[in-house]
């Protein structure tokens, strides 16, 4: 009896970028400087680039874009809702919260300065030149006061209708807070948006099952007047993505713990090699929560009073790899279109991300949605998401990985620095080791 394994999300995501990109040369070919081709049939004559490139393929490929910023609202929104409003201690709101918040914030905003410093040296998109399917106009950039202010918002409801995220994040984090500090009342709603998380996750979950369509109808249409040298920009967009998530794992965090804290940084990242194996494994910060608290308590030596309140938080709020890879691509799809960003677009990218970040939930697939909200502030057109977004899943692992690796950090730091953490265990290579196996059994009870 032979049981067929389904095919992998990864694996029809590359076979549909693959398809639209080989599709999209041989539509080139045929129809060379941007000339059509006209089949005469039997009813009508059927013009390649009028059915095809401008008409199914373009529809398809815009429907899948407006689904992306469809849930760029209620994702944000819930999710960091759900996140702050967890915070029930409230002792611990102006301590312990400060320097959680703080701290992933800091790592956060160093990811993704770090991430497009890189990508401005290297240049991954330069040379391209390539004209985005919709036009935009530049626009003057407001000045650092003038982002502050605008980040509180006077309706909020205004800011969901108009999709101001840094409005609609302030927000949510206000009401967050208010729901930690309103007892019984704040608990029945939280389980209300803990329901409405649920779907959201549920819908996500269907648009990226979609996105092998969405991607094939974007690449067709991109590459029919796109040469294949494009593709050898997005290897080099690869691999600076994958450079800065290994630097900033392997070099920014373990600098952090050693100014911090004083530890050893090499017991730190030898303990995390398990949690941060099942974060590549399962592309998802959440689905490890218990992993990495397992760690942090077990193996790195926070009390769990700690562990049980930051590594939760993280999985929300702490999203380096992810605002890693806005950075990057923000750089990339920018270069690619030939669009100049100043000073001041580069420093509402950082400040987007990193608050973007706090509303990214741990699951595989959402860095796209806030990568779309990313590119709209700065007037760069959502389609170069299309350009991405073979590799992504590809790379999703390895931000899973960093994300964690970060959680478990900024954890110590917070124990350490509040007298609840055990050296001894951390500097025990053996502690933990006995329940190494239990973890992997004790998610299926």
């Amino acid at each position: 009896m032979s049981t067929n394994k389904p095919t992998s999300l990864t694996t029809r995501i590359i076979i549909g970028m693959v398809a639209g990109i080989v599709l999209g040369q041989i539509l080139q070919l045929l129809m060379p400087d941007g000339s059509d081709l006209v089949i005469p049939l039997i009813f009508a004559d059927l013009s390649l680039r009028g059915f095809f490139v401008d008409g199914l393929f373009n529809v398809g490929g815009e429907i899948f874009v407006a689904s992306l910023r469809m849930l760029v609202v209620p994702l944000v929104f819930v999710s960091l809702i759900c996140g702050t409003c967890s915070l029930k201690d409230t002792t611990k709101l102006g301590r312990i919260g400060g320097k959680t918040i703080t701290l992933y914030l800091l790592t956060t905003a160093i990811a993704i300065t770090f991430a497009m410093t890189i990508a401005l040296l290297v240049g991954p998109g330069e040379g391209v030149n390539m004209a985005a399917n919709t036009t935009f106009a530049s626009r003057e950039a407001p000045s650092l006061a003038q982002v502050f202010i605008q980040m509180f918002p006077s309706n909020p409801f205004a800011a969901f209708a108009e999709g101001n995220m840094l409005q609609v994040i302030v927000f949510a984090l206000l009401f967050g807070i208010a729901m930690a500090l309103s007892g019984e009342a704040g608990q029945r709603i939280a389980k209300l948006f803990e329901d409405l998380n649920a779907v959201i996750m549920r819908l996500v979950t269907i648009l990226m099952n979609l996105a092998p369509y969405g991607v094939f109808c974007l690449m067709a249409t991109l590459f029919t007047d796109l040469s294949l040298n494009t593709f050898g920009n997005l290897i080099v967009y690869f691999l600076v993505v994958l450079f800065v998530l290994l630097t900033h794992a392997f070099v920014t965090y373990p600098i952090i713990l050693k100014v911090l804290t004083g530890l050893n940084p090499l017991i730190f990242l030898k303990k995390m090699r398990t949690t941060a194996l099942f974060a590549f494994s399962t592309a998802s910060s959440n689905a490890t929560i218990p992993v990495t608290l397992e760690s942090a308590t077990k193996k790195m030596g926070v009390n769990n009073s700690i562990a049980s309140f930051t590594v939760p938080l993280g999985a929300t709020i702490n999203m380096d790899g992810t605002a890693i890879m806005q950075g990057v691509a923000t750089v990339f799809i920018a270069q690619v279109f030939n669009v100049d960003l100043t000073l001041s677009d580069y420093l509402m990218v950082i400040l987007t991300a990193t608050l973007a970040s706090i509303g990214t939930a741990g699951v595989p697939g959402v860095g796209l949605i806030m990568l779309a909200m990313v590119l709209d502030q700065v007037g760069l057109p959502v389609e170069g998401i299309g350009l991405i977004i073979g590799v992504d899943r590809l790379l999703d692992m390895t931000r899973s990985a960093v994300n964690v690796t970060g959680d478990t950090m900024v954890t110590i730091v917070v124990g350490k620095k509040e007298n609840q953490f055990n050296e001894e265990i951390f500097l025990d290579e053996n502690a933990g080791k006995d329940i190494e196996e239990i973890d992997f059994h004790h998610l299926k009870d």
